[in-house]
């Protein structure tokens, strides 16, 4: 499965494909300079586990770029409070 990004410097997203699928997207918006929302986590059925595998790309991402998230979405939101490891990219 591949995750590909798209950033504009307002918003952006994670699309998770597979062969000429679409298994999932996470939408983001930057809510202040270091900081964006994860907005909203869409799965394709089809693909178990990929909503998870979309969460890791943007927790990657904040890490490399040394950015916070906002869990806004009900998916994102209960990861962050399943997964301790995580906190780091936490916006308190």
């Amino acid at each position: 499965m591949e995750i590909l990004h798209h950033d504009d410097g307002k918003k952006g997203h994670f699309k998770a494909i597979e062969g000429d699928k679409e298994a999932g997207i996470m939408t983001y918006t930057y809510a202040t300079p270091g900081i964006f929302t994860i907005e909203h986590t869409i799965g394709n059925p089809e693909f178990k586990g990929v909503g998870l595998k979309l969460l890791d790309r943007a927790v990657a991402f904040a890490r490399e770029k040394n950015l916070k998230i906002i869990p806004q979405c009900p998916f994102a939101h209960k990861m962050f409070e399943r997964k301790p490891e995580i906190h780091d990219v936490l916006a308190s």
